[in-house]
């Protein structure tokens, strides 16, 4: 009997523990799904049993219908980046204006929308790509960026907590000259700080690419919003660093900022800032050196901002290869050693991997030499990190062996295009158009829309398994004598096709214990129905537009991205969402959602169903949420 009631007592205990588990994944409760941004949930009614009976549950406007009614007017855009948060049976987002709307996660419909500040009309804007919450129960807030405001709104009801900064919000500008720059990054609060990034600018500064204010981060009290630290992403006189921006340079060294989003180490207290390329993106004459922090990885003590670690991914930027994405953060086995991780992914199609706490370097990196610029006044690094392992996720500089090759007309005029501009080895630099060598610039891969972007990639913390979408599109970055430095432009290659070879669009999984790659596929059919192309049986080709990863116990869920995203090449985006085979990335179940994804995918669970969340929108499909459970 005794023993009876033991093992009962144990089946309680445990069954307990698988509840509380349970309850404690139901929940999206952060940009990336948890405060490591792994973008991975334990959730798995949805498996390979049910997978067949995910449908379409609901669907939904990205804004509040009563505002389109109220402003009929109202331009909106439809490429809508918003990750929800579901918590607490309520799901939280930031619409197509960038208020914050509270929603029913089972239909969709609007439970509450915040009001207008007094005196604002609020009626411009863009969705942040998420907005954060702290607390529980009647005191969870809501915290969020809005034009030039930090805003702090209760959960329950979305009205301003009247306590926080000036009656509810912070401003943002360093001073009345200014205006803020938010870029839709996603804020988070760790510690009872709420951490942001974003960057100031001069008025009458019409190009932010040029030297302007630095995208310095800041950390202000959740309940108060004091202002408690700010971090200058473009060291100061008397602060280490500074050598790095040769003639004094940092002095007018501007951007540097995150404009993604970050994620967090909350027992060490450590928050990690995904830094940018510094201003301008391509033409580093102006500022001289390696030029601390661009392009770095930077762990900060968040209760004083003050720099833990940091290693900096690109020295001196030439071609806006910005840290797009925050680290992804679990402990895992590495070379067979349980580690605390912080795994980067890059533009560069590089991964790095850090121990979180240290910055230790978890595979060797080796300071690598690279090209030499041959503009006049450039001096580019010579030498750039290049990590050992993993090898890289995507393709890397420019060669024949790089070019379309479906038939021998089409690579022979891809090589004629190619020979046009100057190419090689990644990292080789932006030269000038119509110089003595009479190319018309540098045509390099990847380009400054990746390999990885801001969708980033998907961890298993179980597995240690690494998934990572990326694109392969080549860019030319140039300048000229007649002109200021410009933006690198999207390559073409014969007959309007891309320039490479496929796929354009692939996922990558990877095994971070060794290192090595476990398998690619491609993401979506891409051009192989192009009347050139239609004729050739060719297999899926992959597309290259921006598509967020959701992992799950059971599946790696992924869209294929839509044109109405930022700097999409042709052929890139589709309809499809899709659930792929963790072990071997092969298709198992798939939808037409009417419009390609623009947001990255959540799961949660809501009354004992689990959902899968997506964002879409298209040129010409408003921005919607799609949201789809078993039947």
């Amino acid at each position: 009997m005794k023993a009876l009631k033991t093992a009962g007592l144990a089946l309680a205990i445990a069954l307990l523990a698988t509840t509380a588990h349970a309850e404690a994944n139901a929940d999206w409760a952060h940009f990336g799904g948890d405060v490591g941004d792994t973008k991975y949930s334990a959730l798995d009614q949805i498996n390979l049993a049910t997978i067949k009976r995910l449908k379409i549950a609901w669907r939904a406007p990205a804004i509040d219908p009563a505002v389109k009614a109220e402003n009929p007017k109202l331009v909106l855009s439809n490429n809508y980046r918003d990750a929800p948060l579901v918590v607490g049976g309520v799901l939280y987002m930031s619409n197509q204006l960038g208020q914050v709307e509270a929603r029913d996660p089972g239909n969709g419909h609007v439970l509450w929308r915040q009001a207008s500040f007094p005196g604002d009309s609020q009626m411009a804007g863009n969705a942040s790509r998420a907005i954060a919450l702290w607390g529980k129960g009647t005191g969870a807030r809501i915290v969020s960026v809005r034009g030039f405001y930090l805003y702090l709104l209760d959960a329950k009801t979305g009205a301003v907590v009247e306590d926080f900064g000036e009656k509810g919000r912070v401003d943002l500008r360093a001073d009345p000259k200014t205006i803020y720059s938010w870029t839709a990054p996603a804020p988070i609060v760790v510690k009872d700080v709420i951490v942001i990034g974003g960057q100031p600018i001069a008025m009458g500064t019409a190009d932010i690419n040029k030297a302007s204010l630095a995208g310095d981060i800041r950390g202000y009290d959740v309940h108060t919003g004091k202002l408690l630290w700010t971090f200058h992403t473009v060291p100061h006189e008397g602060e280490p660093g500074t050598e790095t921006w040769e003639n004094e340079s940092w002095r007018q060294g501007g951007k540097t900022k995150v404009w993604s989003a970050f994620s967090a180490d909350e027992k060490l207290g450590y928050v990690y800032l995904p830094l940018s390329a510094p201003a301008n993106d391509y033409y580093g004459v102006a500022r001289p050196g390696a030029n601390l922090y661009s392009d770095s990885l930077v762990a900060l003590d968040v209760k004083t901002g003050k720099k833990v670690w940091h290693f900096q991914t690109v020295h001196h930027d030439l071609w806006d290869y910005d840290l797009p994405t925050p680290p992804m953060l679990a402990d895992i086995k590495v070379n067979g050693h349980l580690r605390k991780a912080a795994i980067q992914v890059t533009k560069t199609g590089f991964v790095f991997a850090f121990d979180r706490a240290t910055g230790a370097p978890l595979f060797p990196i080796v300071e690598t030499p690279v090209p030499a610029s041959t503009m006049p006044g450039e001096k580019a690094s010579p030498t750039q990190p290049i990590p050992v392992k993993p090898l890289p996720f995507e393709r890397q500089g420019m060669n024949e062996d790089q070019l379309i090759d479906f038939t021998p007309a089409l690579h022979a005029e891809a090589v004629q295009i190619m020979n046009r501009y100057v190419h090689g080895d990644i990292f080789t630099p932006p030269s000038v158009a119509g110089g003595p060598d009479g190319k018309l610039g540098t045509l390099y891969l990847p380009g400054w829309v990746g390999g990885a972007n801001w969708t980033g990639a998907a961890l298993d913390p179980k597995t240690g398994i690494l998934y990572v979408p990326s694109v392969s599109v080549p860019w030319i970055g140039r300048d000229n004598y007649k002109r200021p430095p410009e933006s690198s432009l999207y390559m073409e290659g014969p007959q309007g096709l891309p320039m490479v070879k496929p796929p354009y669009g692939r996922i990558t999984a990877i095994d971070l214990n060794s290192g090595d790659h476990l398998w690619m596929v491609p993401n979506g059919d891409g051009p192989r129905n192009h009347p050139l192309l239609k004729d050739l049986n060719l297999p899926p080709l992959g597309q290259a537009g921006r598509a967020a990863p959701l992992l799950t116990k059971s599946f790696l869920f992924l869209g294929e991205g839509d044109m109405v995203g930022l700097s999409i090449p042709k052929f890139s985006g589709g309809n499809m969402f899709r659930a792929y085979d963790k072990k071997t990335g092969k298709v198992v179940w798939e939808t037409d959602l009417g419009a390609g994804t623009t947001a990255p995918p959540i799961t949660y669970m809501y009354k004992g169903k689990q959902y899968v969340l997506v964002g879409v929108g298209g040129v010409n499909h408003p921005a919607e949420l799609v949201a789809m459970s078993l039947e």
